[in-house]
């Protein structure tokens, strides 16, 4: 796997790797991470996956999703 774009973002690390006939993107915040893979037939190269990164709904989805993710992990840390 080989890093093939950092996308300076306020949000969150963004870091996109190529590996296996695939862009894998990768979201950073704070102890969570998301990975999303997209085979390189379905882009034609890094302005599509930066067109990704740009897109808001895209954004706001991650973004909730992150806040999901910490309410998940502390749900269930409050249980023991």
């Amino acid at each position: 796997m080989r890093t093939i774009l950092e996308i300076p973002h306020p949000d969150f690390k963004v870091t996109v790797y190529a590996w296996n006939n695939k862009y894998i993107i990768k979201l950073e915040k704070g102890n969570y991470e998301q990975t999303y893979k997209i085979s390189e037939l379905d882009v034609t190269g890094d302005e599509d996956i930066k067109a990704i990164i740009e897109d808001m709904e895209f954004v706001q989805s991650a973004k909730q999703r992150f806040i999901e993710m910490n309410a998940s992990l502390n749900e269930s840390l409050n249980k023991i």
